[in-house]
């Protein structure tokens, strides 16, 4: 299988079974199932080049309306394999969305393989809601999640909700679920 089809089929059975099958995101079921979440892979292999697909995405965004693509999906197969340097990448992502002002108007949820909270360690279960197979950004729109926040009145809860729903989970369960933690044991 082609490494680009490979990646997409990899993060939509992510998005499938973990982030709507364990419902860690309460909004992501309605536009999965309408097929208005566009995942699309980068090939760049450096800062540069995701710059330029970031603000390639965020362009299609504005040209198009969320009836046809509500979220995006930029999967990075080949680059920011290292956790540090995605988040020093995040620094980039928000100067871009500044000087296109696009801050207030697009967001950036963050997904990576090796996901750790701030104050968490890296083996705790509650880093399994951010860890996606491929580094990801997750581009979305203010207005949905705004007008989606008005359906879902105990936001704030989410985060504790899905730290206790992982932490349930058996070592088969995340075996099945996260197959790309497993691998080398």
């Amino acid at each position: 299988m082609e490494q680009n089809t490979a990646a997409r089929v990899a993060v939509a059975r992510w998005l499938n079974a973990v982030v709507i099958g364990l419902n860690l995101c309460p909004f992501a079921a309605k536009p999965t199932g309408e097929n208005r979440v566009r995942m699309v892979v980068s090939n760049a292999t450096d800062d540069e080049l995701l710059l330029q697909d970031l603000q390639r995405e965020l362009e299609l965004l504005d040209a198009t309306p969320a009836s046809e693509i509500e979220t995006i999906l930029l999967i990075i197969p080949q680059h920011l394999q290292d956790f540090f340097d995605y988040n020093q990448f995040l620094n980039w992502a928000d100067q871009l969305l500044k000087r296109n002002r696009w801050t207030g108007v697009y967001q950036l949820a963050t997904f990576h393989p090796d996901y750790c909270f701030a104050g968490a360690e890296p083996d705790d279960a509650e880093n399994l809601t951010n860890r996606a197979p491929y580094p990801i950004l997750h581009i979305i729109r203010e207005a949905s999640l705004e007008k989606a926040l008005q359906f879902f009145p105990d936001v704030e809860a989410v985060p504790e909700i899905n730290k206790a729903r992982v932490e349930k989970l058996t070592a088969e369960e995340k075996q099945e679920l996260f197959p790309y933690l497993f691998r080398g044991i």
